[in-house]
């Protein structure tokens, strides 16, 4: 069945791609070069996520001004997308086959990243799944970073979907509240945090049929919190 009125809104990093590793190893060049400190990677886990200001501001303690911020982050950003040509990139698990089902299915879809325009296109680009995606959304393109709504309602608009007709997916607590206070569903994936309050919270995309989507975003706001690990692979 075609479900025109139904749309997944994509996180990016650790949920299409798993990229912390070579964001990590940029910030903690960037952050050596330009000011003489190590990054460990409890600092980066901490901070992944946010938007580079808030980032930088939440790892160094201190205030930073506009052109030092917007400095760090170009450098690092620049550093990213090098390591990307570099090393490349790969989907997650079951990224694909979702990728391919919903489109099969007449399900809008878009990305929803805080990060740079240049980085989405970078990885959309680097794993070839830009055709699958109506509308692809940015740092550039709110004023507000995660959790706060506004990117996930930014998609939502652009597919011309309405929220409770959107599913999100998500690795990171800001992400997953934001999505909340969106009035969207959303399915939490463990990539990079050990825990989530997600309506769905899965170890990767394998571990749940695509089809149960489609009930998520028709059950009730309260219903209870389903959590799958590895042994209910497949059970959904």
């Amino acid at each position: 069945m075609i479900h025109t009125s139904f749309a997944i809104i994509w996180d990016m990093d650790g949920v299409l791609v798993d990229s912390a590793g070579l964001h990590y190893r940029a910030w903690r060049q960037t952050i050596q070069d330009e000011l003489r400190r190590d990054m460990s990677e409890d600092d980066f886990n901490s901070t992944f996520g946010l938007r580079n200001s808030e980032m930088l501001r939440d790892y160094l303690g201190y205030e930073l001004s506009e052109d030092a911020v917007n400095r760090l982050a170009d450098r690092k950003e620049a550093l990213y997308r090098d390591l990307i040509h570099t090393h490349g990139l790969t989907l997650l698990p079951g990224v694909l086959a979702w990728l391919k089902q919903a489109h099969t299915a007449g399900w809008r879809q878009a990305v929803a990243s805080s990060a740079p325009r240049a980085n989405v296109e970078a990885v959309v680009d680097a794993v070839a799944i830009r055709r699958y995606f109506s509308a692809m959304i940015s740092a550039e393109d709110v004023h507000k970073g995660k959790p706060d709504p506004e990117v996930f309602l930014a998609a939502a608009r652009k597919v011309d979907v309405t929220p409770g007709n959107c599913i999100v997916i998500e690795d990171a607590p800001f992400g997953i509240l934001g999505a909340r206070q969106a009035g969207m569903r959303c399915i939490g994936v463990l990539t990079t945090h050990p825990s989530l309050d997600a309506d769905i919270v899965i170890n990767c995309l394998e571990d749940i049929r695509f089809e149960y989507a489609a009930d998520l975003v028709s059950k009730p706001r309260n219903a209870t919190t389903l959590q799958l690990n590895s042994a209910h692979k497949g059970d959904i």
